[in-house]
C-alpha cells in the first residue's frame, strides 16, 4: 500500500489571486505564513473575487524575502512590503464576517484599479487583528486571514482524478485552489477524515468544501466554462449544493514539506454524505 503524503503545497498571498506552488512552508496561527493575508475589497469595503470579476485570475502573485510581487499582462511589476506598517483601518466585509484591515498603498489601489478596470482597494491583515474562525465549527482561538472561512483547504489527487474521468477532462487541481494535496489514499478518502496529522501539526475537519463558480474559470485565460459544476451537480450534490475537498483547522504552528507522511487518527461518517 501507497505512503499517504503531502504532494503539493500552495499559498496564495492575495484572496482570489493565484496561487504559488511550494516545496516547503512556515505555519503559523492562521494557516499557512502570508495565505490570504492580503485582500482587494469594492470602495464600500466588500471583498472582490473572481466570482464576479474571473479577471483576477490573470494577476500572478510572488514572494521574495521582503516582498510581495503583482504581475498582470500589460502592467508592470508591482513590489509591496511584506509587513506594511502604516496605512489606514478599513472594515472589510468577507462574506458574513466583518473585519478590520489596513490599507497597503495608494499606488497598489492604482495598479488593481487600472488593471479590473474597477475602482477597489488592497487590505492587509497585521497580526494584531484577530478574525475568529465560526466557533459552530471551530474553538476559541482558531483563527484565519482572509479565507473564506478556514485556514485550510485539503484535497487528494485521486479525488481530482475520479472527478476528471467523470468529466473526461484533464483540470489541473489548481483550479479548485486547495492549500495541501495529498496522494497515496482512495479517491475521496478525505471525506471520512476527522482528525489527522502531518509531521508535528494534528489537523481537524469540521466540515466539506461546498463550491462555488471559480473552478469553471481557466486561470491561463479567465474564460468560465461548464465544467467542473455541471459533473459535481451530478455526483457530489447534497442539500443543493455540490462539494470537493474538505476545510480544515489546525492545532499547532510549524512546517510542513513535500513528502511529510500523512497519519489518519479519527475517521467518521462521509461529509458531505455520498
Amino acid at each position: 500500500m501507497s505512503q499517504v503524503i503531502i504532494s503539493e503545497i500552495f499559498i496564495y498571498p492575495v484572496k482570489s489571486l493565484s496561487g504559488i506552488s511550494v516545496p516547503a512552508w512556515t505555519v503559523s496561527e492562521t494557516g499557512l505564513q502570508y495565505d490570504r493575508k492580503w485582500m482587494i475589497i469594492d470602495d464600500a469595503g466588500q471583498f472582490l473575487s473572481q466570482r464576479v470579476l474571473p479577471r483576477m485570475t490573470l494577476i500572478k502573485t510572488a514572494l521574495t524575502d521582503k516582498s510581495l510581487i503583482l504581475s498582470a499582462p500589460g502592467m508592470e511589476n508591482l513590489a509591496l512590503p511584506l509587513e506594511p506598517v502604516d496605512g489606514q483601518i478599513i472594515a472589510s466585509t468577507i462574506w458574513h464576517d466583518c473585519c478590520d484591515a489596513r490599507s497597503v498603498s495608494q499606488e497598489a489601489d492604482q495598479w488593481l484599479s487600472g488593471f479590473l478596470s474597477k475602482s477597489c482597494r488592497m487590505v492587509y491583515q497585521p497580526s494584531e487583528m484577530i478574525r475568529q474562525v465560526n466557533l459552530q465549527y471551530a474553538n476559541a482561538g482558531d483563527k484565519v486571514a482572509f479565507s473564506d472561512g478556514f485556514p485550510f483547504l485539503i484535497i487528494s489527487e485521486n479525488s481530482l482524478a475520479s472527478l476528471n474521468r467523470a468529466m473526461r477532462l484533464n483540470l489541473p487541481m489548481i483550479r479548485f485552489r486547495p492549500n495541501l494535496v495529498i496522494s497515496g489514499c482512495d479517491a475521496y478518502a478525505e471525506d471520512c477524515w476527522r482528525e489527522i496529522s502531518i509531521g508535528a501539526i494534528d489537523f481537524r475537519f469540521p466540515k466539506p468544501c461546498s463550491r462555488c463558480s471559480v473552478p469553471t474559470i481557466d486561470p491561463e485565460t479567465a474564460q468560465t466554462g461548464k465544467e467542473p459544476l455541471r459533473t459535481l451537480n451530478r455526483i457530489r450534490k447534497w442539500n443543493n449544493k455540490v462539494y470537493f475537498g474538505q476545510n480544515a483547522l489546525h492545532n499547532q504552528v510549524g512546517r510542513l514539506t513535500l513528502g511529510d507522511q500523512v497519519r489518519v487518527k479519527l475517521t467518521g461518517p462521509n461529509q458531505p454524505p455520498l
